[in-house]
C-alpha cells in the first residue's frame, strides 16, 4: 500500500487545483490527507460551486488547520510527500522562514526536515523581488516551486485541460502516475516533411 500524500489547500486564486487535485488523486486510488486553510473556505465559495464539505469528502483523512498536534505535524508519520495548490504567498513566507503557526506550515516544514518531497503551487503575479527572494529561500530548504504556470503544446481544449496539466506536473514530482495531459515526445514535423518530400520525389 502507497504512503499518503498530504495535500493542503491555501487562500489564493485558483482553490481549482486542489480541488481538482483530489478528485483525479481519489480517481488514482491514492489516499489523500487534506488540510484547508480559513481563507481557502472563503474562496471555494467565491470561485467554486464547491462547499467546504464536498471538498473534505474527497480526501481520506481531513485536518482542522488549527491542530497542531494532528499526525502529520510529526516527521515519524510518513509520507510521500506533500503538495500546497494553491499556494499563498503568506504560506510561502512562512514556510520558508519556518514560521508554524499553523498546520499547513508545520506539515510543510515536517516534510522538508524529513527531506520529503514539497510542491507549492504559488499563486501570484506580477511578483516582486521579495517574492523572488521568499521562493528561493524555500527552494534551498528543499521545496518544489511550482506556479500553475499554463503549457499549450498539448494543444488544451478546455480550461480543465489547463488545469489538469498543472496538476500533473505537481504529481510528477511526487512520483504519482497519471494520464492527465498528453506528454512532449518530439518535434515529429521535420520527420514529417521528410516523409513528404519522399513521396513528392
Amino acid at each position: 500500500m502507497s504512503l499518503p500524500l498530504v495535500v493542503a489547500i491555501t487562500g489564493a486564486t485558483g482553490v481549482i487545483y486542489g480541488v481538482e487535485m483530489l478528485n483525479v488523486l481519489k480517481e488514482l486510488g491514492q489516499e489523500t490527507h487534506l488540510i484547508v486553510s480559513e481563507a481557502a473556505g472563503k474562496n471555494l465559495e467565491i470561485e467554486t460551486s464547491y462547499s467546504l464539505d464536498e471538498v473534505r469528502a474527497l480526501a481520506d483523512v481531513v485536518y482542522d488547520n488549527k491542530d497542531i498536534g494532528a499526525s502529520v505535524a510529526s516527521g515519524s508519520f510518513r509520507t510521500r510527500g506533500m503538495i500546497v495548490a494553491p499556494c499563498t504567498v503568506k504560506t510561502l513566507s512562512a514556510i520558508a522562514n519556518s514560521f508554524t503557526y499553523n498546520l499547513v506550515i508545520r506539515a510543510a516544514d515536517v516534510t522538508l526536515k524529513e527531506r520529503r518531497p514539497l510542491v507549492l503551487m504559488v499563486r501570484e503575479t506580477p511578483l516582486h523581488k521579495g517574492h523572488l527572494e521568499l521562493m528561493s529561500r524555500a527552494t534551498d530548504c528543499g521545496a518544489q516551486i511550482l506556479p500553475p504556470m499554463p503549457a499549450f503544446y498539448h494543444k488544451p481544449e478546455s480550461i480543465m485541460d489547463i488545469v489538469h496539466q498543472s496538476i500533473g506536473k505537481a504529481l510528477d514530482q511526487v512520483g504519482i502516475e497519471h494520464n492527465l495531459f498528453k506528454r512532449w515526445h518530439g518535434d515529429n514535423r521535420k520527420e514529417q516533411v521528410r516523409e513528404s518530400l519522399r513521396i513528392a520525389n
